[in-house]
């Protein structure tokens, strides 16, 4: 084998980096257990904000080889929603109302009937809301320009009357596009203050959507509160460190007796022991303290030292100060103390700068400010009068941030800045300080600038912050998902046992079918696994429940190239070739067909990335990542293996006994000659008849039975103390939705019930949410006994609906056509592209059909996100089959064969689909292992994958045969009929 020491070295160097990555999730996993068994009570209560608490003291500190928590977390395996629990939401920023303002809120009848075609149109349009907008108005009014409508005063800098339509769009795009980016960083903010430890957060391409994942959550009606709120911007007058250090001094010697009554109530070695250790926290802060200045508002040393153990001054007048960011909590809840609260004048507000100060420990050091607004009073200015906000050079080059405003704004900001000369005002975003420049001299007009040691970065983030407050972008909930904690954790435990059970299977399979080089499979097998897991964590993926799924699938079609090679090598070895030459020639003739299969199943990873969301996403990757591996392994990492294997045995003077066959194998399939093409008519019969027959039951049936996610609504999974009948509880439930339809059924065993309703369907807002979820209760309340508790819910507004339905059909048509591309480019007919496009059209359409043939025996399935994915997956699964069998044609005839000799390519085809069946059972046999078990161990949340996987192995494998090889003849340009060259 040539480079096999480079092989091996790259071998060696991928799995130390693969264990160096895997290694941080072991040390993410044990600081996360010590945060549990730190926050649980003697009684095995968890307390979520001693968790919390306990991670952020962590946060900033060196852990583990240098890095930080943080560090450690970020490069850690991540586990999805499904797996971990937590919150998923997808908002929206309404560009109706964005238009509303920068019309002036407009009432002119086109405006606003154009607003109500685009928005008519969305629900069946691809193009985005402006688009339709523009279309709309040019339709409705025809002589009217869109400056007539947005040349007003809150664009007089960059349109006027004269501006043409172009000029127009061009502000309004500019526009929205800001605003999502100005939400997303809000958002971003926000989150911080939900302590999650690895949110997850991402502007959808193409869309005005923002994707939120908040894994671990427990409180998922502040999180959704807290993501859907409007953002409020102020301008707020910073108060003076005479007006509130008296009260850091009171606050001090608070500290001081709070700490002496501890010190009281425990023993002195006790108190020794608190004070060395302290988790080496207390020690840094107190290192902090001694060397901080001297306050000049703190009199009494004592409290100054207890204070300085918290609070840490900035500069030497003690006019600025902050905290570590460990310990911004214990801050919190000091500051929320009635006791605490009397110590500061009522007409002051706490506040924290948004941005933190890097410290010498490694930790952050997050400011704070006294505001002069007392809680529930109006700010002096809002971020109302806000026209324009941009980042800037001053005269000297350096950057700064210009704002505008209207005219009343600009009286106010007139009075406002004459009477702080000389003094700050804060430019506050949902109560964090993003910057508190000093006035120097009172602003006339409405222009300011703002100037200071900025970054170019620093400018354009305070720009978007201020130009928050310009237009209103409200955000709406469009799609949301809480996962409870115990679901999650069943979730894994049938991911796990899936995953373990399906690798055993095929473990065994291909020792009974190969014998000892089934053993080398198999160590090449493991090799995929691992750098599975350490590609996903160095990529920093998401492991999700279908992810989990894919890496079991990978299993099953990663053994597909080791079965390529080995039959192969079993075809020389039986042609009388020696047992190197035969390794040799076998992974050299295999590898187009390995790298055919691959590719065209990687297609449709990348098309799953692409326009899958969530879950889906997050199986397309570990599946695009799986086939790369799959095929480095398979290829190189066996071949060392085998190679290793055959020497040995030549050595040892035993190479007859290397055969690469078991008595289970040995005569299986040999000599096989059957007349395959001659029977197509009768394959075409079957086939074209069991797809009508599921077309006519759907139709009978009304349809498909559609998930939440494709038809809208709410779903819940509630969770019994006692199996009750689902019909029971639909009838219970009747009622509570006011007859708008509820569907019930048992999920993941008797105790489980998943309801769904399409209640308020249309109402996506938090109001409706409650709403829906308090009739749910109420309903449940007849089945006290049973004890109902809800632990998961999600959202899926009607709108959204829609959109995901349409890019489900989109990533199909785009996977076909992308196949179709490749093969004509690898084998250059049509003939090929064709026959193979048919195959996958006719296997999908069979496990359409099935879906609703199987229901007639009571074998209910949703048809969700997950499940168009699977139908993905039988399309790059059965053309990987087919490719095979193509592949084999080709090395037989050539590429440039004349398909129209007809009687060659019936008589080649029929050989070439003879001598792959061997390969064709084999494969199919260990994908349906492992679909087998997914199906019957993989849970509820995978019923639907599982289904259309199981039967999309066996059509994948029957079409490869029987519809798209002998299409390729009925495709073919001869006229001249001639009888099979072959009979059975």
């Amino acid at each position: 084998m040539r480079y096999k020491s480079a092989i091996i070295w790259l071998t060696g160097i991928i799995s130390a980096l693969c264990l160096f990555f895997l290694s941080f999730t072991w040390k993410a996993s044990s600081v996360r257990e010590d945060a549990i068994n730190y926050a649980t009570s003697k009684a095995g209560v968890l307390d979520p904000a001693k968790k919390t608490h306990y991670i952020d003291s962590l946060w900033k500190q060196p852990i583990y080889l240098g890095f930080t928590l943080q560090e450690v977390t970020t490069y850690a395996l991540h586990k999805g929603l499904d797996l971990e629990g937590g919150l998923h939401a997808v908002l929206e920023v309404s560009p109706v109302e964005i238009l509303r303002a920068l019309s002036g809120k407009s009432n002119d009848p086109n405006f606003e009937k154009a607003i109500q075609e685009a928005s008519a149109a969305q629900a069946t349009s691809t193009k985005t809301f402006n688009e339709l907008f523009y279309e709309a108005f040019a339709k409705i009014a025809q002589n009217q320009k869109l400056a007539s409508i947005f040349a007003n005063s809150v664009n007089r800098e960059k349109l006027n009357a004269n501006s043409s339509d172009s000029q127009v769009k061009k502000v309004i795009n500019d526009e929205i596009d800001g605003a999502v980016d100005r939400v997303y960083k809000t958002v971003q903010t926000r989150i911080d203050k939900l302590g999650v430890a690895n949110p997850n957060i991402q502007r959808l391409p193409g869309t005005n959507r923002i994707q939120v994942e908040l894994p671990g959550i427990d409180n998922p009606e502040r999180a959704r509160k807290l993501l859907s709120a409007a953002s409020k911007l102020e301008f707020i007058e910073v108060a003076e460190i005479s007006e509130w250090g008296p009260g850091l001094n009171s606050l001090g010697e608070y500290l001081t007796a709070e700490e002496k009554a501890k010190k009281a109530s425990t023993s002195t070695a006790t108190t020794s022991t608190d004070t060395t250790k302290a988790g080496g926290l207390a020690g840094q802060l107190s290192g902090a303290a001694k060397v901080a200045k001297k306050d000049s508002a703190v009199k009494d040393t004592t409290a100054g030292s207890a204070l300085t153990k918290l609070f840490l001054p900035l500069d030497n007048q003690g006019r600025s100060w902050g905290v570590f960011r460990k310990d911004t909590a214990r801050v919190n809840e000091l500051f929320s103390r009635p006791e605490v609260k009397v110590m500061f004048p009522s007409g002051l507000q706490f506040a924290w700068n948004a941005i933190g100060i890097p410290a010498t420990n490694g930790d952050e050091i997050i400011p704070f400010e006294f505001l002069r607004k007392a809680e529930g009073q109006k700010a002096p200015l809002d971020g109302e009068v806000i026209t324009d906000a941009a980042q800037d050079f001053d005269q000297n080059g350096r950057p700064e941030v210009t704002m505008n405003m209207n005219g009343t704004g600009a009286r106010i900001w007139k009075n406002l800045t004459a009477a702080n000369v000389g003094k700050r005002i804060a430019i506050v975003l949902d109560n964090y300080i993003y910057s508190a420049p000093n006035i120097n001299g009172e602003i006339a007009g409405g222009r300011s600038s703002i100037s200071g040691s900025f970054t170019v970065e620093q400018a354009k983030d305070l720009a978007n912050v201020i130009k928050s407050g310009k237009l209103s972008a409200p955000t709406r909930i469009v799609e949301d998902a809480f996962i409870g904690p115990s679901l999650g954790a069943e979730a894994i435990n049938q991911g796990y046992f899936s995953m373990a059970l399906g690798l055993l299977l095929v473990i065994i399979f291909m020792i009974g079918y190969y014998g000892s080089p089934g053993w080398m499979a198999n160590a090449a097998l493991f090799f995929n696994v691992f750098f599975i897991a350490g590609v996903l964590v160095q990529i920093q993926a998401a492991l999700t429940l279908p992810g989990i799924a894919g890496i079991v699938l990978t299993l099953g079609m990663a053994v597909d190239a080791n079965v390529l090679i080995n039959e192969r090598i079993r075809e020389e070895l039986h042609q009388g070739k020696g047992l190197l030459e035969s390794i040799k020639l076998g992974y050299e003739k295999a590898l187009s067909a390995i790298i055919d299969g691959n590719v065209t199943t990687i297609i449709i990873g990348i098309i799953l990335i692409i326009f899958g969301s969530g879950s889906v996403k997050g199986f397309g990757v570990t599946l695009c990542i799986g086939l790369a591996t799959s095929v480095f392994t398979a290829v190189f990492v066996s071949h060392v293996f085998v190679d290793w294997m055959a020497n040995r045995a030549i050595k040892a003077g035993k190479e007859k006994d290397v055969t690469f066959e078991t008595f289970i194998s040995k005569d299986l399939f040999k000599g096989m000659n059957f007349d395959f093409i001659g029977k197509r008519k009768y394959s075409y019969w079957f086939s074209w008849g069991l797809i009508a027959l599921g077309a006519i039951v759907l139709t009978i049936q009304g349809g498909f039975n559609l998930g939440v996610d494709f038809k809208g609504g709410r779903s819940y999974v509630v969770e019994l103390s006692k199996p009750v009948e689902a019909g029971t509880i639909k009838d219970g439930l009747a009622d509570s939705f006011e007859g708008k339809g509820v569907e019930v059924k048992t999920f993941n065993g008797d105790t489980k019930l998943k309801i769904t309703t399409a209640y308020l369907v249309e109402d996506e807002t938090i109001q409706a949410n409650q709403k829906v979820r308090k009739a749910l209760e109420t309903g449940l309340k007849k089945f006290a006994d049973a004890k109902p508790t809800i632990v998961s819910e999600s959202k899926v507004g009607a709108t959204i609906a829609d959109d995901i339905l349409k890019q489900s059909f989109i990533s199909i048509l785009y996977a076909l056509v992308g196949i179709f591309i490749y093969i004509l480019l690898r084998f250059r007919k049509w003939q090929y592209s064709l026959g193979g496009i048919i195959a996958l059209l006719h296997d999908s359409l069979v496990v359409l059909g099935m879906v609703g043939i199987t229901r007639l025996f009571g074998f209910e399935l949703e048809v969700d996100q997950i499940f168009i994915a699977a139908v993905l997956t039988v399309i790059g699964y059965s053309i990987n089959d087919t490719v095979v069998v193509f592949d084999r044609i080709r090395e037989e005839i050539g590429v440039n064969a004349d398909l129209s000799n007809k009687e060659l390519m019936i008589k080649t085809i029929n050989q070439s689909i003879n001598h792959t069946m061997s390969r064709t059972v084999m494969t199919a046999t260990t994908v349906f292992l492992v679909v087998t078990v997914l199906l019957i161990f993989g849970g509820d949340i995978l019923r639907g994958f599982s289904f259309a996987m199981f039967i999309g192995v066996v059509f994948g494998a029957y079409s490869s045969i029987f519809v798209a090889a002998p299409i390729v003849i009925d495709l073919g340009t001869g006229k001249k009929k001639v009888e099979p060259a072959t009979k059975a």
